[in-house]
């Protein structure tokens, strides 16, 4: 297309999303957003103002060439789209729907300064799923001989993904241990099928596999193998990326009334273990009539709303600030409050009450006030006196963190860690105290976004092959 042919769209709202009507969704696991279809994504595309300076680039983790890709969508080449998003991004299918992109590119949009920003992650989204529907064939790329080193990667989520399929473009033999049945990490156990289906995930994963990355899968590095047992096995490096996926408690009376559970292991049986299927799988999953979830993040969102569809009929998310805090994307509190589920802002519970079996019967909470800001900025909640009431709900789902397992910290000698248990490395490289050791994602920096693991992947990748070229 002639530049000076170009028609930009001018609307200052971004091209709506097709998605499930809220009353339908809220009783099917289905995706809820749909897609664009081609038109939508060209129109869409026409928004972007082709910056001499983008900033959006600036906000992408893994760097993105965003108006390049966006460019060619509105030219209508949709595979070369694909193709310049693969460039940086392993995963595109996953972050079009998962990045909170609001925080992140989007958020540095010029066109955001006067209207909604461009669509970014809605066109990244269309690009990938565009090109799947055309073609089984994804990327491919003919391992380099001689092998440079062989590299184990330890974790197939975000991070280790990403590592791995970097290193394999670079020409190493990289092996990936999993310690679950099924790859994917944080993407298939916890990310519900309504928002990110697991055979997008499967795909993208079987794209890293086409690279020549062998996954290995129910392999519990620190219990069937340990890190220098890698290095015996030659090894050249080792990159650890293994999330943070042990569930944090608030330690209050009753939390281990029958009832109560962590949203880790909720979401666990419903995703990986396919419970929102049952009884075709067998994986039972209890979901009483009225359930409160605690927190206010995404992996609240996520639970209270697989919580609605596996039929309760009253839903809670308890959260102790007000919605201005919430650390959940807008796209998932926005979808929440459509599906009907009710937000108790500025509330706390203090004690779980149960009945004379052992079972959840209420949670009794305090309502908050904001009083200044805390260390993560954000203003601190203050307990009213006097304001005790409460909920009646069967179930209670507590989503207020998780931390790293310190199985691999345990086993690992010469491993420096965090106060909170995670492994201190360097963040421009990845490098850990050990060397040869590298990690990124959420074992290094505590829960964080998909996005910023694949950074951080990124990142140990280009290190890695720094590191073993200087041992040749």
């Amino acid at each position: 297309m002639a530049e000076h042919k170009r028609k930009p769209n001018l609307a200052k709202e971004k091209v709506p999303m097709p998605e499930q009507e809220p009353g339908a969704r809220a009783r099917n696991f289905d995706e809820v957003a749909l897609g664009y279809t081609p038109e939508q994504a060209v129109e869409e595309a026409k928004r972007c103002l082709r910056c001499k300076e983008p900033r959006c680039i600036d906000g992408c983790p893994v760097n993105v060439q965003i108006p390049d890709f966006i460019r060619l969508i509105e030219e209508g080449s949709f595979l070369e789209a694909y193709k310049k998003i693969l460039e940086t991004n392993s995963l595109p299918a996953i972050c079009g729907r998962v990045c909170p992109q609001e925080n992140q590119c989007e958020k540095h949009c010029l066109r955001g300064e006067k209207g909604e920003p461009v669509a970014i992650g809605r066109l990244e989204r269309f690009a990938a799923d565009y090109a799947a529907s055309v073609s089984d064939n994804g990327p491919g790329h003919a391992r380099h001989e001689p092998i440079k080193g062989r590299v184990a990667v330890i974790g197939s989520g975000p991070a280790g993904v990403t590592c791995a399929g970097d290193l394999a473009k670079m020409g190493y033999a990289v092996t990936i241990f999993e310690a679950f049945h099924t790859p994917g990490g944080v993407l298939v156990y916890g990310i519900p099928e309504f928002r990110l289906p697991k055979g997008v995930v499967q795909r993208e994963i079987n794209n890293v596999k086409k690279l020549g990355v062998e996954i290995r899968t129910n392999m519990v590095v620190g219990k069937v193998t340990d890190i220098d047992e890698l290095f015996e096995q030659g090894y050249a490096a080792v990159f650890i990326g293994t999330g943070a996926g042990l569930p944090v408690f608030m330690r209050l009376p009753g939390e281990n009334l029958n009832g109560v559970m962590s949203a880790n292991e909720f979401l666990t049986r419903v995703n990986l273990m396919k419970a929102y299927r049952f009884p075709e799988y067998d994986t039972p999953v209890k979901v009483g009539r009225r359930v409160a979830v605690v927190g206010g993040g995404n992996v609240a969102m996520d639970a209270a709303r697989s919580a609605l569809r596996l039929g309760a009929e009253k839903v809670y998310i308890v959260y102790r600030r007000s919605e201005e805090e919430m650390p959940a994307r807008l796209e998932e509190i926005h979808h929440a409050k459509e599906e009907g589920i009710e937000f108790k802002l500025l509330t706390s519970p203090v004690r779980i009450l149960g009945d004379d079996a052992g079972w959840v019967k209420g949670m009794e909470c305090v309502e908050m006030e904001l009083g200044e800001p805390d260390a993560s900025g954000r203003r601190r909640p203050v307990v009213k006196h006097g304001s005790e009431h409460v909920i009646d709900v069967e179930t209670v789902i507590i989503a207020i963190g998780t931390t790293p397992n310190p199985l691999i910290a345990r086993t690992t000698e010469g491993l420096e860690l965090t106060n909170f248990g995670g492994i201190v490395a360097d963040e421009a490289t990845g490098r850990t105290s050990r060397p040869g050791v590298f990690a990124g994602g959420d074992i290094v920096t505590g829960s964080a976004t998909v996005i910023q693991a694949m950074g951080a992947g990124k990142k140990a990748a280009r290190a890695i092959d720094e590191y073993v070229s200087s041992k040749r």
